[in-house]
């Protein structure tokens, strides 16, 4: 059948059998669909959704679209996936936390989408490191060092990196059958044994709300189980920046502060703790998430996983001394501009998707395909949501590529942070589990 006539019957909003979804994903790993082919088809998934069927077509076509890694008896072979926020860096010491305790963590990760930061593009930052190894250095470095965070090579889920990468500048992110195949095939294909859904839910994340985020998680969990992968999911807040950054080489400096126990900012933290206790309860690692998070930070104190990040980043091409001189080695922006408080009182909320889109107009994400990010800008130093401040006081400092930049991001700070008389009412930081 032609491209087109697939794309015109789920337009319609008619059912696609496994055949013709097969057929399609071909076309877009072979080349012979098109880039708007393959934007017509996601916009009408979009719109016209997809059956529990359909949705597990798409992820085997697409898992099974490039080489599916099989590691024997090697193991544990686990993994995790955020569904996207800003500020998450949790992948960038989650992976050496998990290492560190005994599991193997082949992290195939993505580039930012939408307001949302990439892991592939913050670990680009390092000077050196190769984001896409061949599937031989993956292999070897996974099992030398027990970790390796990398982007999809050509083998791997070939047609998910065309759709993944159209999806990004086509508005077309928010579509649950669409984030479940492309999460999904590459995980599947990197051979887990084990895998941690951290499902992002608040104002900046693309599910914002506990029914929309609750219905990706059973619909991860369900076809991640049906096609043989232990899958758990945790509904985490987003409602606000997770630490203290949001920018590329500016969460990468946070991650290396986390890790060396320089500094912990407290929602981060305990995020990630519950994310690698239920990880290492996955791959049995760990009786109850309890000790799997005593775990966690006992691999932290010890200073084990900070080596283990050190030795990842010096398998993959990265400076062997990276932890000690990280500061030296990461881009800075030319400009960096305290935004202050205009009144006291207290940070009420965050528009957090706005935050994220100023750290895409700094030149820290993507508008095309085709744009070259700015490793170096972004923003920093953010207070927690429930902070008393003073007239003047700085909530966040602007990295910037010049004073222009800087001052349209702090123009849009001003919108996308509130400040009120009382202190708003805590919220929680994990809403519920999927099992």
């Amino acid at each position: 059948m032609l491209p087109q006539e697939i794309i015109r019957k789920k337009r319609d909003g008619l059912v696609l059998s496994a055949a013709e979804i097969g057929e399609f994903i071909q076309g877009v790993t072979a080349g012979s669909v098109t880039e708007a082919q393959i934007s017509a088809f996601t916009m009408a998934v979009f719109f016209q959704g997809m059956e529990m069927d359909e949705r597990v077509a798409l992820t085997r076509a697409m898992t099974h679209s490039g080489t599916v890694l099989d590691w024997g008896d090697f193991g544990p072979v686990l993994d995790k996936h955020s569904t996207g926020g800003v500020g998450d860096k949790i992948s960038l010491m989650l992976a050496p936390m998990v290492a560190a305790c005994g599991g193997f963590v082949p992290m195939i990760s993505g580039r930012g989408l939408g307001h949302t930061g990439g892991t592939l593009d913050k670990m680009g930052a390092i000077p050196g490191y190769r984001v896409q190894p061949d599937l031989s250095t993956l292999r070897d470095v996974v099992k030398s060092v027990g970790c390796a965070i990398i982007g999809q090579t050509a083998d791997l889920a070939p047609a998910d990196q065309r759709i993944y990468a159209v999806r990004d500048v086509t508005a077309t992110v928010e579509s649950i059958p669409l984030i479940c195949a492309s999460i999904l095939s590459k995980k599947i294909a990197a051979g887990l044994q084990g895998l941690v859904m951290d499902v992002k839910l608040g104002n900046g994340a693309f599910m914002e709300n506990l029914k929309d985020a609750r219905d990706l998680a059973e619909t991860i969990v369900e076809i991640a189980g049906g096609a043989g992968l232990p899958t758990a999911a945790i509904l985490t807040d987003m409602n606000e920046v997770l630490g203290t950054t949001a920018g590329n080489a500016i969460e990468v400096q946070e991650a290396v502060d986390y890790l060396t126990g320089k500094s912990r900012e407290r929602r981060l933290h305990e995020v990630t703790k519950a994310l690698v206790g239920q990880m290492l309860v996955l791959g049995k690692l760990a009786a109850t998430l309890e000790e799997g998070a005593l775990k966690a930070q006992a691999a932290l104190d010890s200073g084990a996983a900070a080596a283990k990040f050190e030795e990842m980043v010096a398998a993959l091409g990265g400076p062997s001394d990276f932890l000690g001189k990280s500061e030296t080695y990461l881009a800075k922006a030319p400009v960096t501009v305290p935004f202050k408080a205009t009144r006291s009182g207290y940070i009420a909320a965050e528009k957090t998707r706005a935050i994220g889109l100023i750290v895409v107009d700094l030149g820290g994400g993507r508008r095309k395909t085709t744009d070259t990010v700015d490793m170096g800008v972004g923003l920093s130093g953010f207070l927690p949501v429930g902070s008393k401040v003073e007239a003047g006081d700085t909530l966040a400092l602007i990295h910037a590529r010049d004073e222009a930049a800087a001052a349209r991001a702090a123009a849009a700070l001003t919108e996308a942070m509130e400040i009120a008389e009382t202190a708003p009412t805590t919220r929680p930081l994990i809403h519920a589990r999927v099992l």
